[in-house]
């Protein structure tokens, strides 16, 4: 065994001949699933992007609480790294974009903590989840040792690094990927791909024996399977006629893709995967039970079952690893998450007509919620009765 070998037999791995039988090729298999493997299946590339645009997309607040129970937006340092400039490369939304990939995809997601003289946080810098080894102290978390893409290696400290899990499994301080606990249905939705994928660049032709009557020889037989292929297999040789002489025969040996039910196990591994990442397969592109009022209800399923979870993770985490204690007793961050609830105008319009009719809904909350000016004097018009003339808009037309 060489030295290669053993270091593959060590780490679980295994070479496999790519030529079988008398120098027939083997049917390939689904590979190791990574997460940069799991992405090439369409549905998972889908159901990430989805999570992380929609996270990335929404404000994230710091708010400040009053003792009255009020609650005001905070003027604090942490707040513009938060929702505006993480750091000195990236958007506040291509930031989160990235860490809720990597969590969705690795199981965790890390960033370097920047702090001032006093403390407080003033940038946050995005570490690559497969560079990172986790070092344990017992119990708890003793730090972080970083891998460079120059070789350098360094050790951060607990305190230095934002670190995100996704949904803990048989240890709590480190997250597992849902591709990590399902790997048979990324593997199978990789296989079909492939065969798919084979299947195309075979012409569409399923592949077969040629028997002829007689013994051959080794190299007899190479050749016939050299010519064969070079004449007829490939997407670039379908629709030519293949001559058979001497007694050859082909007999066809596998099943087509209607035969295997090829398009139905397809959307199958979609509903699996929206099922692995708790999203309603329509948004997906699965549209086989769509029409306009499951569109509407799966939009808010997909707020209240898929996306709060990991807000609400998100937010503690920010709460207890960028906010002092003391900070965190009155300071607490959120995301708003108005933009992907809101309804159609005659939904909003009767949700704010009601608020205002009962009370806990001022006219100017509601012109606030639209993104619309203010109007002196809105709410103290009396319910019922003409309020105030909004200011004429200058004319942008010259």
């Amino acid at each position: 065994m060489t030295i290669a070998n053993r270091v593959k037999s060590f780490l679980g791995l295994e070479t496999r001949a790519t030529l079988g039988i008398n120098g027939w090729p083997m049917p390939l298999q689904a590979g190791q699933v990574t997460p940069e493997s799991a992405q090439s299946v369409a549905a998972v590339y889908a159901a990430v992007a989805l999570i992380a645009e929609a996270i990335g997309s929404l404000p994230l607040k710091l708010y400040r609480k009053a003792d009255n129970g009020d609650r005001t937006v905070a003027v604090h340092p942490l707040a513009t790294v938060l929702h505006r400039t993480p750091n000195g490369s990236q958007s506040a939304t291509e930031f989160w974009e990235y860490l809720v990939t990597c969590m969705l995809l690795h199981g965790n997601a890390y960033a370097r903590i920047t702090r001032d003289a006093a403390g407080q946080v003033r940038a946050l810098d995005p570490l690559a989840p497969e560079r990172i080894t986790i070092m344990r102290a017992g119990d708890r978390i003793g730090g972080f040792e970083y891998s460079a893409r120059d070789g350098k290696r360094e050790r951060l400290l607990p305190d230095d690094v934002f670190h995100l899990r996704h949904r803990a499994g048989s240890d709590p301080l480190i997250g597992v990927s849902p591709i990590q606990t399902a790997l048979a249905v990324i593997q199978l939705a990789q296989a079909e791909a492939h065969h798919g994928q084979s299947v195309w660049e075979n012409g569409t032709r399923a592949s077969g024996i040629l028997s002829m009557p007689g013994l051959l020889k080794p190299e007899q037989r190479a050749a016939l399977a050299n010519s064969w292929a070079s004449q007829y297999a490939g997407g670039g040789n379908a629709g030519k006629v293949p001559v058979l002489e001497s007694g050859v025969t082909y007999t066809p040996v596998s099943m087509s893709l209607a035969d295997s039910e090829f398009v139905a196990s397809r959307a199958f591994s979609v509903q699996e995967v929206a099922r692995l990442f708790k999203i309603p397969p329509i948004m997906l592109g699965d549209l086989s039970n769509a029409n306009y009022s499951v569109s509407e209800s799966m939009n808010r399923w997909f707020v209240t079952h898929t996306l709060q979870r990991h807000l609400s993770a998100i937010e503690g985490a920010i709460s207890r690893q960028l906010l002092t204690p003391a900070a965190a007793q009155t300071l607490y961050p959120e995301f708003n998450l108005e933009g992907l609830l809101r309804g159609d105008s005659a939904h909003r319009a009767a949700f704010y007509s009601s608020g205002i009719a009962d009370g806990w809904l001022l006219r100017s909350e509601a012109r606030a919620l639209e993104n619309l000016s203010q109007i002196p004097g809105i709410d103290a018009a009396p319910t019922g009765q003409a309020t105030p003339k909004a200011a004429d808009y200058p004319s942008k037309q010259v």
